[in-house]
């Protein structure tokens, strides 16, 4: 909502790409991450489906500071890229390169975020529903990065993304930086 005040956009782009590409299989993958995320807790509270009985409730514990911690981390990186927060790409949409805050630590924090929240959530639930919405989710991220992102940044923002990505990783602080050349 305040999104949609600063800018006149929500910021979401949806599913982009042809069907049967990359892209669209990155984005497809984030809508079948979601629907199994989001199934995976109502199905173990309605009983359909029974917790992998590996995990401890010490688990559990993990699983909401986890989860809680990804929150927290999805609200500063949305706040730090203000009005060029964006979810999926729009080829002609030219927004500022934000690298700082959050995005000083990782290029990418809303999705290192979104991957917290979906562990924590299988820390608490785990289940053979939450395993794969998780999978699905890693998957969906590296293409959405790797396929769309990042060539997109490359293109739009020159030298000044390539020296950013060199220094910054791409979900975890130092790790997944760009090389130069």
């Amino acid at each position: 909502m305040l999104q949609r005040r600063r800018t006149r956009s929500s910021g979401f782009h949806g599913v982009s790409g042809r069907p049967g590409s990359w892209e669209w299989l990155g984005g497809v993958l984030f809508v079948v991450a979601l629907v199994l995320g989001l199934a995976a807790p109502i199905l173990a509270l309605a009983d359909i489906v029974t917790p992998v009985g590996a995990l401890t409730s010490d688990a559990g514990v993990l699983g909401a500071v986890t989860s809680l911690a990804g929150i927290a981390l999805s609200v500063a990186a949305q706040r730090a890229m203000g009005a060029s927060w964006r979810i999926g790409v729009d080829a002609d949409e030219r927004t500022d390169l934000v690298t700082g805050g959050v995005f000083a630590h990782v290029r990418n924090p809303f999705f290192t975020a979104t991957i917290a929240v979906a562990v924590g959530l299988v820390l608490m639930v785990p289940s053979v529903v939450a395993f794969p919405a998780l999978a699905a989710l890693i998957a969906a991220v590296e293409l959405q990065v790797r396929v769309v992102e990042e060539p997109y940044l490359l293109g739009t923002q020159g030298d000044g993304y390539r020296a950013y990505a060199g220094r910054v990783g791409r979900l975890v602080p130092l790790v997944g930086r760009l090389r130069s050349g």
